[in-house]
């Protein structure tokens, strides 16, 4: 049985949601894709787990859910940074929140990891939609793979799907509803008449906004994600300061009630062509306008046509899908040695 060995950097919520789907899926992994996924490492602010045999992934979630991850009993003091130095691995997964202003910490552990020739995946945007050409640049010049599809969408697959079924497409436009969070309040607002505060406290208490929910309310976290399409879909040089941004804040009932008077909705549409997020009017027959927290991507190529995807934007297990996808492709190209049976 090949072993790919993966070391997780941030243990939050992402990070907890993917060390339970490898105990869920190990036994999945290792029929369908014929290898045996190994968490060798586990890095955190004030330390890491490290077992080259393996991680105890059911002990360091109980642990951690308890905020006691320091018990266990593979824990020492090695910071993320010393661990990417000296323990080698298939894969880092850097799964820590980023900071917009300069994308750190996660653009250095990117750096460094893909420096010392492991491949990354990522669910982490500041520093993919701040430095997406300097970090491809040295994923080529060392011959690794750098994969961040859980950056943008949660679980649609939007950029794997562009890089494996639409290669010979031109994509001439990309749009759509990019962050659950702002679309749960403007759904609220449109179909219970709800005000935007009450809409904004309900997402709150149900964890679909952040505690800080002004990153999604002013449209920054869809700005991250047009930037990442942006340059790796549509292969522009944008930097995030490009974008125009107008969030949702000043979205009144009474605007909300004149726009459905008239047959329309009112959502967040991040265009990628335009470098643009703002709200904009919507037909209510058309394939943008969906409800809840759903995302809805819409692209326009060349050959295919236009096409539209639907799915959930956030959440540990979305997210997570979208990682998994990044780790098993990148599982199947390692050239590995079996490991003992």
């Amino acid at each position: 049985m090949k072993s790919v060995d993966v070391i997780i950097i941030g243990f939050g919520v992402i990070g907890r949601g993917v060390a339970r789907i490898i105990m869920e899926k190990r036994d999945f992994l290792r029929k369908m894709n014929g290898f045996d996924l190994r968490v060798v490492a586990i890095c955190e602010i004030n330390g890491s787990i490290i077992s080259e045999n393996g991680v105890d992934l059911n002990n360091a979630l109980l642990l951690s859910e308890r905020g006691r991850l320091e018990k266990h009993r593979d824990w020492n003091s090695m910071k993320s940074f010393d661990v990417i130095d000296k323990i080698d691995a298939d894969i880092v997964l850097e799964l820590t929140p980023g900071d917009i202003k300069n994308g750190e910490p996660g653009f250095s552990h990117i750096k460094e990891s893909l420096k010392r020739k492991m491949n990354v995946v990522t669910s982490n945007k500041a520093p993919i939609a701040l430095n997406f050409k300097e970090l491809q640049k040295i994923a080529n010049k060392n011959d690794v793979k750098l994969r961040y599809e859980a950056t943008v969408g949660g679980a649609i697959p939007i950029i794997n799907l562009h890089q494996k079924c639409l290669q010979i497409n031109e994509i001439r436009s990309i749009y759509g509803i990019l962050n659950g969070t702002t679309n749960y309040i403007l759904s609220k607002m449109t179909e219970e008449d709800m005000n935007f505060d009450d809409a904004l406290n309900e997402a709150n208490e149900l964890g679909i906004a952040e505690s800080n929910p002004s990153y999604d309310i002013d449209g920054v976290d869809t700005a991250l994600k047009v930037a990442i399409l942006a340059n790796s879909v549509m292969d522009k040089d944008v930097r995030f300061k490009d974008i125009k941004i107008q969030g949702i804040r000043d979205i009144t009932q009474e605007a909300i009630e004149l726009a459905k008077k008239h047959g329309y909705v009112i959502k967040l549409i991040g265009d990628v062509g335009r470098l643009e997020v703002s709200p904009r009017l919507i037909p209510v027959e058309h394939p943008l306008n969906v409800s809840g927290s759903l995302n809805a991507i819409m692209m326009d190529t060349d050959i295919a046509g236009e096409i539209t995807i639907v799915g959930h934007g956030a959440g540990a297990k979305e997210t997570a899908s979208s990682i998994f996808s990044d780790i098993i492709d990148i599982s199947d190209s390692l050239s590995l040695s079996p490991s003992c049976p």
